[in-house]
């Protein structure tokens, strides 16, 4: 089995973690990411922020162990957070509209960086106290 091409650094700091990803998170090295983020809960790690900054590339592979690791830490009371995430993971995360569960972003606000494009700006929700009507003009038929 040849060597990953990811390492991993982690840096605990009480009950919070940073964990630094370097290099390509793919499905050799996924699982190795996987097992890093479990240990962390298993440690009594509740705050875990990861650094991709270093990661070159990340696939859906990538995406899947980010958010079952989001998902179980969440469950154990706890949260998980990626910061910096490389082009190929940011366009992923925008393709399947996830980003908001782990970039702790309003859905559909991506940073620039993540892309050529800036995303537009999401039109402002409606107030729930207000009842929405809908307005018409024209001939309607």
């Amino acid at each position: 089995m040849p060597l990953p091409r990811l390492t991993i650094h982690r840096h605990d700091r009480r009950k919070r973690a940073l964990i630094t990803l370097a290099g390509e998170i793919d499905l050799e090295s996924a699982p190795l990411v996987c097992a890093v983020l479990a240990r962390c809960l298993s440690d009594g790690i509740r705050v875990v922020d990861v650094d991709l900054t270093p990661v070159t590339f990340c696939d859906c592979s990538g995406l899947n162990a980010f958010l079952d690791a989001a998902q179980r830490t969440k469950e154990a009371g706890g949260v998980l957070q990626l910061h910096n995430p490389p082009q190929s993971l940011g366009r992923i995360l925008d393709l399947t509209g996830c980003g908001f569960l782990l970039l702790g972003l309003p859905l559909g606000h991506l940073p620039p960086s993540l892309g050529d494009v800036p995303d537009p700006v999401a039109p402002a929700r409606p107030d729930r106290s207000v009842p929405l009507v809908t307005v018409l003009s024209g001939d309607v038929r």
